[in-house]
């Protein structure tokens, strides 16, 4: 554990840095797998629908630097693949 008063401090801020890093990631989860959910069940409007959202709370998670911005394109990308298939069928 930390003794110097600027390492306890330090200790704190990671762990509340953490615990927000952790909602942002979660809420991605989510919002892929609603995405994903609406692609199988052959659903485009839905599916068109929570792709925006998508869009919209990964990128602000890769701005916020909780994820990569490699890492976050390569899921927008990802996704648009999979709604884009469902519009063509």
């Amino acid at each position: 554990m930390a003794n110097h008063k600027s390492a306890l401090k330090r200790a704190r801020q990671s762990e509340i840095r953490r615990l927000r890093n952790k909602g942002y990631k979660t809420r991605v989860k989510n919002i892929v797998k609603e995405v994903q959910r609406a692609a199988e069940a052959n659903a485009p409007e839905e599916a068109q629908a929570a792709f925006v959202k998508a869009v919209s709370t990964i990128q602000k998670t890769a701005s916020k630097g909780v994820i990569h911005r490699n890492t976050a394109a390569r899921k927008i990308s990802r996704l648009a693949r999979r709604v884009n298939q469902i519009n063509a069928s």
